[in-house]
């Protein structure tokens, strides 16, 4: 017998709440007090030439630095651009993409990138390491395979519940 499992309204509804919920909190945590942070999805990043901000974080977009970063950058999906002087005092992430650093551009701090190269002007000044993991390999074990493993454990359980629920089929003679 084939048995075609569909998820039941509750779940779906569940499910929509909840990502509406993680969705709604990121233009939240953006708009708190004067913190100078600035965290978007889906949008791109500008930072101004006469512009001084603390962390920036960016989902699925990208990030360009022409002003002062006091802190962090980093991007998932996306890519980070330094240019025209842009200072970043602390680390760049980049999950996706890559990093562009343009002539006479500063970082304080590490450059980390997964799946996504480094280019690098001569000129453009870092204080910490560089580190590239080319490919996208590099991604699937960051991202994919915890899903992978989640995604079983879920039905696993799943599989033992319904097990457990069934009711009995009386045997015939």
């Amino acid at each position: 017998m084939h048995r075609v499992l569909r998820p039941s309204l509750t779940t779906l509804v569940f499910a929509l709440a909840f990502a509406g919920a993680l969705l709604g909190a990121i233009p939240a945590a953006e708009a708190q007090g004067d913190s100078h942070d600035r965290t978007h999805f889906g949008n791109d990043i500008n930072v101004g030439p006469s512009e001084n901000v603390g962390d920036v974080t960016c989902f699925f977009c990208t990030v360009r630095v022409r002003g002062h970063v006091a802190s962090d950058v980093t991007v998932f999906g996306g890519s980070i651009i330094l240019e025209d002087e842009a200072e970043v005092e602390g680390d760049l992430t980049d999950f996706g993409s890559g990093v562009r650093l343009e002539k006479d551009v500063k970082v304080g701090g590490d450059i980390t990138t997964f799946g996504g190269p480094v280019r690098r002007d001569p000129a453009a000044s870092v204080g910490g390491d560089v580190t590239t993991f080319n490919g996208y390999l590099w991604l699937f074990l960051i991202f994919g395979l915890p899903l992978v493993i989640f995604g079983g454990v879920i039905a696993l359980i799943v599989w033992v519940i319904r097990r457990f629920t069934r009711q009995s089929v009386p045997a015939t003679a």
